[in-house]
């Protein structure tokens, strides 16, 4: 699987190899067609540097795209709820990223194109070395009985 992962990375660097440097303008990341995205999607990036590490540890991957600097994970929606993302992670609501020529470089292994977010979540924190933080929403107050 990372043998694949890092043939067609390299693969997809050397075809669309730009002459100069361009800065990156945003740029969908198309999800297949036959992986129903229910949920919705957003997308979480990491530093190219960073993306075979997290790839082999994790317990499931979804759709991941890749450009020549960062690397795309598709989670869903709403996965920065009571979540603060670290750096060097950048979150992306949509799949619309800050990217040049994103392609796919992971089919995940099931029907879903959601790489799990908790767990993801989890392993950017270790990666960054930063202590995971929920931010819990206010307790809602019980009816008072009048």
């Amino acid at each position: 699987m990372l043998r694949t992962a890092l043939h067609r990375l390299g693969r997809g660097r050397q075809e669309t190899a730009p002459a100069a440097p361009a800065a990156p303008r945003g740029a969908e990341l198309p999800l297949p067609p036959t992986l129903p995205a229910s949920l919705g999607c957003d997308a979480v990036g990491v530093p190219e540097r960073h993306g075979f590490r997290l790839m082999a540890r994790l317990p499931r991957t979804g759709c991941v795209f890749a450009d020549a600097d960062w690397w795309w994970w598709i989670v869903p929606s709403g996965s920065d709820l009571d979540l603060a993302w670290p750096a060097p992670a950048r979150y992306v609501t949509g799949t619309t990223v800050p990217a040049t020529h994103p392609r796919l470089i992971h089919w995940p292994e099931d029907s879903t194109p959601y790489t799990p977010p908790i767990p993801f979540y989890l392993m950017v924190c270790q990666l960054s070395g930063t202590a995971p933080a929920w931010s819990p929403r206010p307790p809602v107050p019980a009816p008072q009985r009048g």
